[in-house]
């Protein structure tokens, strides 16, 4: 059974930073591309941020470049996010996603909430 789980989330005042982990089992997670999603209220989830398998390709959305990075340790089956210069509209539930040839996988989601 695959199962992610995220955590890292809180309260953070505008500018500050965070840092979200998802942990992996029950699935080859070095061979997979990783990805970070987010769904503000009343809002569609979008793609945050990617890493391949290796950890050495990463894209952005437009949006969190030069603020976010996304990395991964395969020894300890985790992707992370770093978030820096955070801002109100960085406001969310993050999710952490595995899609395989036949599986989208999900976390439960950490709610990131940047006000002051």
């Amino acid at each position: 059974q695959v199962q992610l789980v995220e955590s890292g989330g809180g309260l953070v005042q505008p500018g500050g930073s965070l840092r979200l982990s998802c942990a992996a089992s029950g699935i080859a997670f070095s061979i997979f591309g990783m990805a970070w999603y987010r769904q503000a209220t009343g809002k569609h989830r979008e793609s945050v941020a990617r890493v391949a398998p290796g950890g050495s390709i990463t894209t952005y959305a437009d949006s969190v470049k030069g603020r976010f990075t996304v990395s991964r340790d395969n020894a300890k089956n985790t992707v992370y996010l770093q978030m820096n210069s955070l801002k109100p509209e960085d406001t969310a539930v993050y999710y952490c996603n595995i899609a395989t040839m036949t599986d989208d996988y999900w976390g439960q989601g950490t709610q990131v909430t940047v006000s002051s």
